[in-house]
C-alpha cells in the first residue's frame, strides 16, 4: 500500500556525514549523561517498600498520590494492580539508621503509616500486603537484563548475516545500540524514572528498529538484482524513497497508539510510552541515515548480496565460442 509515490530518488546518502556526525555528537552526549547523571532508577532496581491497597470501589489515583505525597513521601509509584479497586504503591527505599534491626522496623513502620493516611482518607482502604524489597532484587535484574540484551544483539547480528551479509549485519546492530543509548541518555539527563516498564520499552525498541532496517535492507538487496547501472549511492538511494510511504504508514499508526498512551494513560504508562516516542522517531533517523550509511562506508556492493550459481567457463582455443560462460 502507498499513500504516494515519488517518481524521483531523494539523495539521503548526500547528506549522510552531516547527519552522523549530528548522530555521534548526540550519541557522546547521552553516554555523558549515563555516566555523570546516571539513570533515576525506580523502586525495582534500588529497593523498598511495597503497598497493596484494597478498595471497596474503584480507586482515585490521583487522590492516593496526594495522600502519600502529604505525608512527605517523593518518587513515589501509585498504579492499578490487577483490578481497578486494587492499588500498588511502591515507596522508595528510607535512608538506613546503620542497624539492620532498626532499618526492619523503619521500614514496616513506612507502609503502616502510608496505610494510616489511606485508612483516613477513605474508610475502605484495606492493607493486602506490606513488604520491603531489598536492593539486591536490582542486582539480579541488571545482570539478567544485560544478558538478555546481549542474547538479543547477538541472535540479531546472526539473522542479519545469515539472510543479507555481515556488513549489513554490522551496520544494524550499530544503529539499534545507538536509539538504545540515547534512549538512556534522555532518561538520564532528565532524572526520568527507569522502572522495568521502561526496560520493556527499551527492548521494544530495539526490535522495532531492526524491522525498519531489515525493510530497507531487503529492498536495497532487490534493488541490486533489478538496477545493474546504478551505483551502490543510487541503489540506497533508491530502496530509501522507494519504502517511505510503508514508512509513513507503519511508524504514523504505532505513533498515534504511543501518543493515545502517553496523552491519556495517566502516570503508570507515562514513561513507557515516552520512551517508545523516542525510540520510534530515532529508530527511522537511525535506519535511514546510520544503518544505511555505515553500509555504505563498509563497502557494500552488488557481489555481496547477489548470489549467482555457479559457471561454467568454456576454455577449448578451438571452439568459437571460447571464454563464454554459461
Amino acid at each position: 500500500m502507498e499513500f504516494f509515490k515519488i517518481h524521483k530518488d531523494i539523495a539521503f546518502m548526500r547528506h549522510a556525514l552531516f547527519f552522523n556526525a549530528v548522530s555521534f555528537l548526540t550519541f557522546v552526549l547521552a553516554v555523558f549523561f549515563l555516566f555523570s547523571r546516571g539513570l533515576n532508577l525506580s523502586v525495582e532496581f534500588k529497593g523498598g517498600t511495597l503497598l497493596e491497597v484494597s478498595y471497596a470501589q474503584p480507586a482515585d489515583l490521583t487522590q492516593v498520590r496526594h495522600v502519600v505525597s502529604g505525608l512527605g513521601y517523593s518518587d513515589v509509584t501509585v498504579q492499578n494492580f490487577g483490578s481497578s479497586r486494587d492499588v500498588l504503591i511502591r515507596l522508595p527505599v528510607q535512608k538506613d539508621t546503620g542497624k539492620p534491626e532498626q532499618d526492619g522496623k523503619a521500614k514496616s513502620e513506612q507502609g503502616d503509616k502510608v496505610m494510616a493516611a489511606l485508612k483516613a482518607a477513605d474508610a475502605s482502604a484495606e492493607k493486602r500486603r506490606n513488604e520491603f524489597v531489598g536492593p539486591q532484587v536490582g542486582d539480579e535484574l541488571a545482570a539478567d537484563g544485560l544478558k538478555a540484551l546481549a542474547f538479543v544483539v547477538a541472535g540479531i547480528m546472526l539473522y542479519l548475516a545469515m539472510r543479507f551479509e555481515w556488513k549489513f549485519a554490522v551496520a544494524a546492530i550499530v544503529a539499534n545500540l545507538h536509539d538504545v543509548i540515547i534512549i538512556l541518555g534522555f532518561f538520564a539527563f532528565f532524572q526520568w524514572e527507569f522502572s522495568l516498564t521502561v526496560l520493556a520499552a527499551v527492548l521494544a525498541v530495539l526490535g522495532y528498529s531492526v524491522n525498519e532496517s531489515v525493510v530497507i535492507f531487503d529492498r536495497i538487496r532487490e534493488n541490486f538484482r533489478r538496477f545493474r547501472k546504478m551505483n551502490t549511492v543510487q541503489i540506497i538511494d533508491s530502496a530509501i524513497t522507494s519504502t517511505i510511504s510503508r514508512t509513513i504508514i507503519t511508524h504514523g499508526c504505532t505513533q498515534m497508539m504511543v501518543l493515545s498512551m502517553l496523552l491519556f494513560g495517566g502516570e503508570t504508562l507515562h514513561y513507557f510510552a515516552l520512551a517508545l516516542t523516542i525510540g520510534i522517531l530515532f529508530g527511522i533517523y537511525s535506519s535511514v541515515f546510520v544503518a544505511a550509511a555505515i553500509a555504505m562506508w563498509l563497502g557494500i556492493e552488488r557481489e555481496d548480496l547477489v548470489k549467482g550459481t555457479a559457471v561454467k567457463t568454456i576454455e577449448d582455443p578451438n571452439d568459437p565460442n571460447a571464454g563464454a560462460t554459461v
